[in-house]
């Protein structure tokens, strides 16, 4: 295996705290728009991007849509416990089926004030959905794990009406901010349908309605595959090892329809944020491990795409031995799960461009950036913050050329 070696402080920029966006602007598409193509720099805004994508392109994007993943309890005592849900666990881990559960499931959770929830404690909590009062149970069923189970008095309710009833919006970290009424529709993008997300895939915040009825009348064409994005996605890169550093599994969903556009398209493709880059990218070495007769199951370890090989299929062959083997299982649509970890010393088999926002410091996604741009991830990132761009998960945007 050719792994190469990545030394993490060349991947550091200073990041002021008041370039970090804690709020987003009132209308999504009048954020800034860094456009860089063929080392050329421009700065417009996010509306502009209709001028920019060739009449060929397609577009995909993620549409997976954020959970209200923060749950708080309350003991007796009025300490308060806080839940965030990760990965589901029982009674499947499939997360499309385990939020249309009406029966009690279990999660894998990160617990704030853990030490105060004592062993055997059932924690309540009353919520309103639809007119009714339903109690909400929360059983700490392995600790170390962090295991809980949820369970619900109501049998007609669904854990997503649960969770959308009684949650508060999982806002990032570093935006160091709690929660309000607005962030319930402007931390989702405007074309979000399936549940599962712990974290919005960012840029498509700045897509509109309007936007999408100016691209189509342009020809350009869009499709959607579906990222449930993780907590992983801002985990700080501790390990020594740059490439020891663990990638959280992401559950994928992909149609046959979706893998069906990106063969047929003669044009250029172009991601809608680094989510749906590592879901096309997936795809591809998911159809490697086809050919190469390394199982079914649609599971990519984040080295694997470095594992020495003499020869590589193109896209089309790629994405072709994905549609055979689901035609020979009767199945419209794949899922699966991907850790892919995408740094220097990657080369993209997918696509042509990336839309993304602006990333922290020494992050898997500035990785992610500089497999793009090289060197220039550093001059584009220097142009962004004598621009005044604002940063982060609410701030601009940029359109990125291969």
């Amino acid at each position: 295996m050719q792994v190469p070696k990545i030394d993490l402080k060349a991947y550091e920029y200073t990041l002021p705290e008041d370039r970090i966006a804690k709020f987003p602007l009132k209308k999504r598409d009048d954020s800034k728009l860094l456009h860089y193509k063929n080392g050329e720099i421009q700065h417009l805004h996010f509306f502009n991007i209709v001028d920019l994508l060739p009449k060929d392109s397609l577009l995909v994007y993620n549409d997976t849509r954020v959970i209200p993943a923060r749950l708080i309890f309350q003991r007796a005592t009025g300490a308060k416990i806080e839940i965030f849900l990760l990965q589901p666990i029982l009674p499947t881990t499939v997360i499309p089926e385990i939020m249309l559960s009406t029966l009690p499931v279990v999660w894998e959770t990160m617990i704030g004030n853990a030490k105060k929830w004592k062993d055997g404690e059932i924690l309540q909590g009353q919520l309103r959905y639809e007119g009714k009062e339903i109690i909400l149970s929360a059983e700490l069923m392995d600790r170390e794990k962090r295991l809980v189970k949820f369970s619900w008095d109501n049998s007609e309710v669904t854990f997503v009406d649960v969770v959308e009833a009684s949650g508060e919006v999982p806002l990032p970290p570093y935006l160091n901010r709690k929660p309000e009424e607005s962030d319930k529709n402007r931390y989702q993008t405007v074309y979000s349908e399936k549940e599962g997300a712990v974290a919005a895939p960012t840029a498509g915040l700045h897509f509109t309605q309007e936007i999408f009825d100016h691209l189509a009348q342009k020809g350009i064409q869009k499709t959607q595959v579906t990222l449930h994005v993780s907590a992983g996605t801002f985990q700080p890169i501790k390990a020594k090892e740059v490439t020891d550093h663990p990638m959280h599994s992401e559950q994928i969903h992909v149609t046959a329809k979706a893998i069906e556009s990106v063969i047929k398209h003669q044009g250029k493709i172009i991601a809608v944020g680094t989510t749906s880059i590592r879901t096309l990218e997936s795809l591809y070495w998911y159809g490697v491990k086809l050919l190469e007769g390394k199982g079914e199951e649609l599971k990519i370890e984040k080295l694997f795409p470095y594992e020495t090989r003499s020869m590589l299929p193109s896209v089309k062959e790629s994405f072709e031995a994905i549609l055979k083997h689901m035609a020979s299982e009767s199945i419209d649509k794949i899922m699966g799960t991907t850790e892919i970890f995408i740094f220097p010393g990657y080369r993209y088999r997918v696509v042509s461009g990336l839309i993304t926002n602006f990333h922290q410091p020494g992050s898997t996604l500035i990785l992610l950036i500089a497999t793009i741009l090289g060197d220039d991830w550093k001059r584009v990132y220097q142009e962004a913050l004598a621009n005044d761009y604002r940063f982060l998960s609410y701030g601009d945007s940029s359109l990125l050329w291969m």
